[in-house]
Protein backbone atom coordinates (compact mmCIF):
# COMPACT_ATOMS: atom_id res chain seq x y z
CA UNK A 1 0.00 0.00 0.00
CA UNK A 2 1.04 3.47 -1.01
CA UNK A 3 1.54 6.25 1.57
CA UNK A 4 -1.09 8.86 1.31
CA UNK A 5 1.11 12.01 1.27
CA UNK A 6 -0.15 15.73 1.39
CA UNK A 7 3.79 16.70 1.49
CA UNK A 8 6.89 14.83 0.99
CA UNK A 9 7.86 12.03 3.99
CA UNK A 10 12.30 11.60 4.59
CA UNK A 11 13.04 8.27 6.07
CA UNK A 12 16.35 8.01 7.59
CA UNK A 13 18.52 5.93 9.50
CA UNK A 14 22.05 7.02 11.43
CA UNK A 15 25.11 4.94 11.77
CA UNK A 16 26.90 6.45 14.78
CA UNK A 17 30.09 6.52 16.97
CA UNK A 18 27.72 5.28 20.15
CA UNK A 19 24.71 5.56 21.50
CA UNK A 20 24.78 9.02 23.60
CA UNK A 21 22.58 11.61 21.86
CA UNK A 22 24.96 14.34 23.27
CA UNK A 23 28.36 12.92 23.31
CA UNK A 24 28.47 10.17 19.69
CA UNK A 25 28.46 11.37 16.20
CA UNK A 26 27.22 10.23 12.87
CA UNK A 27 29.43 7.86 10.52
CA UNK A 28 26.44 7.19 8.00
CA UNK A 29 23.49 9.16 7.18
CA UNK A 30 20.93 7.68 4.76
CA UNK A 31 17.43 9.32 3.43
CA UNK A 32 14.60 7.95 1.54
CA UNK A 33 12.51 11.02 0.67
CA UNK A 34 8.64 9.60 -0.90
CA UNK A 35 6.82 12.14 -2.27
CA UNK A 36 2.94 12.66 -2.78
CA UNK A 37 3.36 11.41 -5.97
CA UNK A 38 4.95 8.29 -4.94
CA UNK A 39 8.59 9.45 -6.62
CA UNK A 40 11.70 8.78 -4.35
CA UNK A 41 14.68 10.49 -3.85
CA UNK A 42 17.61 8.99 -2.19
CA UNK A 43 21.42 9.83 -1.14
CA UNK A 44 23.61 8.35 1.32
CA UNK A 45 26.52 9.84 2.99
CA UNK A 46 29.76 8.63 4.97
CA UNK A 47 30.79 10.91 7.55
CA UNK A 48 33.99 11.94 9.46
CA UNK A 49 32.62 12.36 13.27
CA UNK A 50 35.95 14.24 14.17
CA UNK A 51 37.01 11.73 16.62
CA UNK A 52 37.33 7.75 17.14
CA UNK A 53 34.85 5.23 16.38
CA UNK A 54 35.23 2.51 19.21
CA UNK A 55 35.96 -0.86 17.96
CA UNK A 56 33.12 -2.57 19.55
CA UNK A 57 30.53 -0.13 17.49
CA UNK A 58 32.46 -0.76 14.18
CA UNK A 59 32.54 -4.88 14.71
CA UNK A 60 28.21 -3.94 14.76
CA UNK A 61 27.89 -1.16 11.68
CA UNK A 62 31.34 -1.93 9.96
CA UNK A 63 32.66 1.46 9.74
CA UNK A 64 36.20 2.27 10.43
CA UNK A 65 38.32 5.17 11.33
CA UNK A 66 40.06 4.26 8.21
CA UNK A 67 36.52 4.30 6.18
CA UNK A 68 36.01 7.48 7.06
CA UNK A 69 39.00 9.24 7.25
CA UNK A 70 38.62 11.13 3.75
CA UNK A 71 35.04 11.79 3.89
CA UNK A 72 33.46 14.94 4.54
CA UNK A 73 32.23 16.18 8.31
CA UNK A 74 28.75 16.67 9.17
CA UNK A 75 29.62 20.44 9.03
CA UNK A 76 30.47 20.14 5.12
CA UNK A 77 26.97 18.15 4.52
CA UNK A 78 24.78 19.66 6.97
CA UNK A 79 23.24 21.93 4.45
CA UNK A 80 22.42 20.02 1.63
CA UNK A 81 20.97 17.27 4.27
CA UNK A 82 18.88 19.71 5.67
CA UNK A 83 17.90 20.68 2.22
CA UNK A 84 16.43 17.25 1.40
CA UNK A 85 14.41 17.00 4.82
CA UNK A 86 13.33 20.63 5.19
CA UNK A 87 9.94 20.42 3.29
CA UNK A 88 9.00 16.95 5.10
CA UNK A 89 7.78 14.78 7.57
CA UNK A 90 10.23 11.94 9.30
CA UNK A 91 10.18 9.16 9.25
CA UNK A 92 12.54 5.81 10.90
CA UNK A 93 12.74 2.93 12.84
CA UNK A 94 13.45 3.68 16.64
CA UNK A 95 13.46 7.66 15.07
CA UNK A 96 11.80 9.50 17.79
CA UNK A 97 13.94 8.02 20.75
CA UNK A 98 17.41 8.31 18.88
CA UNK A 99 18.04 9.49 15.17
CA UNK A 100 15.88 12.78 15.17
CA UNK A 101 18.00 13.82 18.74
CA UNK A 102 21.00 12.96 17.40
CA UNK A 103 20.70 15.15 14.21
CA UNK A 104 18.71 17.65 16.14
CA UNK A 105 22.21 18.17 18.07
CA UNK A 106 24.09 17.61 14.63
CA UNK A 107 22.66 20.47 13.10
CA UNK A 108 22.27 22.50 16.29
CA UNK A 109 26.11 22.09 16.67
CA UNK A 110 26.41 23.82 13.01
CA UNK A 111 24.05 26.62 13.88
CA UNK A 112 21.40 25.13 11.92
CA UNK A 113 17.97 25.87 13.40
CA UNK A 114 16.66 22.51 13.33
CA UNK A 115 12.67 23.15 14.21
CA UNK A 116 10.38 19.76 14.80
CA UNK A 117 7.92 21.81 15.97
CA UNK A 118 5.69 21.49 12.24
CA UNK A 119 6.89 18.25 11.24
CA UNK A 120 5.21 14.87 11.62
CA UNK A 121 7.36 12.18 13.03
CA UNK A 122 6.52 8.19 12.23
CA UNK A 123 8.44 6.23 14.22
CA UNK A 124 7.99 2.50 12.50
CA UNK A 125 9.66 0.69 15.73
CA UNK A 126 7.28 2.05 17.96
CA UNK A 127 4.06 0.61 15.44
CA UNK A 128 5.75 -2.52 15.58
CA UNK A 129 6.55 -2.92 19.04
CA UNK A 130 2.85 -2.21 19.92
CA UNK A 131 1.55 -4.71 17.35
CA UNK A 132 4.39 -7.38 17.77
CA UNK A 133 6.94 -6.33 19.57
CA UNK A 134 10.29 -7.23 17.93
CA UNK A 135 13.31 -6.14 16.07
CA UNK A 136 13.59 -4.48 12.73
CA UNK A 137 15.24 -8.05 11.03
CA UNK A 138 12.32 -9.92 12.67
CA UNK A 139 9.90 -7.09 11.44
CA UNK A 140 11.12 -7.07 7.96
CA UNK A 141 10.75 -10.64 8.07
CA UNK A 142 7.81 -10.65 9.76
CA UNK A 143 6.05 -8.24 7.65
CA UNK A 144 8.13 -8.47 3.76
CA UNK A 145 8.70 -11.82 4.02
CA UNK A 146 12.38 -10.84 3.49
CA UNK A 147 15.83 -11.55 4.81
CA UNK A 148 17.40 -7.66 5.61
CA UNK A 149 20.72 -8.25 4.45
CA UNK A 150 23.19 -5.71 5.30
CA UNK A 151 21.44 -5.04 8.42
CA UNK A 152 23.13 -1.87 10.25
CA UNK A 153 23.72 -0.09 7.33
CA UNK A 154 21.73 2.99 7.25
CA UNK A 155 20.81 2.64 3.49
CA UNK A 156 18.95 -0.80 4.16
CA UNK A 157 17.69 -0.12 7.09
CA UNK A 158 16.20 2.92 5.58
CA UNK A 159 15.02 0.92 2.45
CA UNK A 160 13.25 -1.58 5.12
CA UNK A 161 11.66 0.93 6.99
CA UNK A 162 9.73 1.87 4.70
CA UNK A 163 8.53 -0.96 3.11
CA UNK A 164 7.91 -2.52 6.75
CA UNK A 165 5.69 0.70 7.36
CA UNK A 166 3.92 -0.25 3.94
CA UNK A 167 3.22 -3.44 4.94
CA UNK A 168 2.12 -2.49 8.46
CA UNK A 169 -0.77 -0.14 6.61
CA UNK A 170 -1.46 -3.16 4.35
CA UNK A 171 -1.70 -6.09 7.79
CA UNK A 172 -3.95 -3.73 10.19
CA UNK A 173 -7.23 -2.21 8.84
CA UNK A 174 -7.16 0.13 11.96
CA UNK A 175 -3.99 1.83 11.00
CA UNK A 176 -5.28 5.08 9.06
CA UNK A 177 -3.04 5.64 5.84
CA UNK A 178 -2.05 9.45 6.60
CA UNK A 179 0.82 10.82 8.45
CA UNK A 180 -1.07 12.94 10.73
CA UNK A 181 -2.66 9.12 12.35
CA UNK A 182 0.74 7.30 12.25
CA UNK A 183 2.34 9.82 13.73
CA UNK A 184 0.14 9.92 16.92
CA UNK A 185 -0.09 6.10 16.77
CA UNK A 186 3.81 5.84 16.63
CA UNK A 187 4.41 8.25 19.70
CA UNK A 188 4.54 6.63 23.19
CA UNK A 189 4.74 9.90 24.86
CA UNK A 190 4.65 13.46 23.65
CA UNK A 191 7.44 14.31 23.99
CA UNK A 192 8.22 18.36 23.43
CA UNK A 193 11.85 17.59 23.02
CA UNK A 194 11.90 14.32 21.49
CA UNK A 195 14.76 12.93 23.98
CA UNK A 196 11.81 12.74 26.50
CA UNK A 197 13.09 15.49 29.24
CA UNK A 198 10.36 17.66 28.50
CA UNK A 199 6.82 16.18 27.89
CA UNK A 200 3.15 16.85 27.29
CA UNK A 201 0.89 15.60 30.38
CA UNK A 202 -2.82 14.74 30.14
CA UNK A 203 -3.62 18.98 29.97
CA UNK A 204 -1.19 19.92 27.48
CA UNK A 205 1.07 21.40 29.81
CA UNK A 206 4.99 21.02 28.88
CA UNK A 207 6.47 18.83 32.32
CA UNK A 208 9.91 17.55 33.31
CA UNK A 209 9.79 14.00 32.83
CA UNK A 210 12.60 13.44 35.24
CA UNK A 211 14.52 14.05 38.74
CA UNK A 212 13.09 15.84 41.43
CA UNK A 213 10.88 18.21 39.15
CA UNK A 214 8.99 15.07 37.40
CA UNK A 215 5.50 16.00 36.30
CA UNK A 216 5.89 19.17 37.39
CA UNK A 217 5.22 22.05 35.05
CA UNK A 218 8.32 23.57 33.07
CA UNK A 219 6.99 27.29 33.68
CA UNK A 220 6.40 26.94 37.40
CA UNK A 221 9.59 25.17 38.11
CA UNK A 222 11.25 28.39 35.90
CA UNK A 223 9.33 30.50 38.23
CA UNK A 224 9.51 29.12 41.20
CA UNK A 225 13.93 28.13 41.24
CA UNK A 226 15.11 29.80 38.22
CA UNK A 227 18.48 28.12 38.89
CA UNK A 228 17.19 24.88 37.23
CA UNK A 229 17.25 26.53 33.92
CA UNK A 230 21.14 26.95 34.17
CA UNK A 231 21.63 23.86 35.54
CA UNK A 232 20.54 22.27 32.37
CA UNK A 233 21.63 24.21 30.27
CA UNK A 234 25.37 23.89 31.59
CA UNK A 235 24.40 19.93 32.41
CA UNK A 236 24.80 17.00 29.50
CA UNK A 237 21.60 17.23 28.17
CA UNK A 238 20.90 17.27 24.13
CA UNK A 239 21.29 20.76 22.90
CA UNK A 240 17.64 20.28 21.43
CA UNK A 241 16.59 19.90 24.59
CA UNK A 242 18.17 22.87 25.74
CA UNK A 243 16.93 25.02 22.75
CA UNK A 244 13.16 23.89 24.24
CA UNK A 245 13.75 25.05 27.14
CA UNK A 246 15.18 28.53 26.15
CA UNK A 247 11.73 28.55 23.71
CA UNK A 248 9.33 28.04 27.19
CA UNK A 249 11.05 30.42 29.78
CA UNK A 250 11.62 33.29 26.53
CA UNK A 251 7.28 32.82 26.47
CA UNK A 252 6.82 33.09 29.80
CA UNK A 253 8.84 36.53 30.11
CA UNK A 254 6.79 37.37 26.94
CA UNK A 255 3.61 36.82 28.23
Amino acid sequence: MDLKLKRPICFFDLETTGTNVVKDRIVEISILKIFPNQTQESKTWLVNPEMPIPAEVTAIHGISDEKVKDEPAFKEIAHRVYDMIKDSDLGGYNSNKFDIPVLAEEFLRVNIDFDLSKKKTVDVQNIFHKKEKRTLSAAYKFYCQKNLEDAHSAEADTLATYEILKAQLDKYEDLENNITFLAEYSNRFRAVDFAGFIVFNENDVEVFSFGKYKNKAVEEVLEKDPGYYGWIQNAEFPLYTKKILTNIKLRKLQS
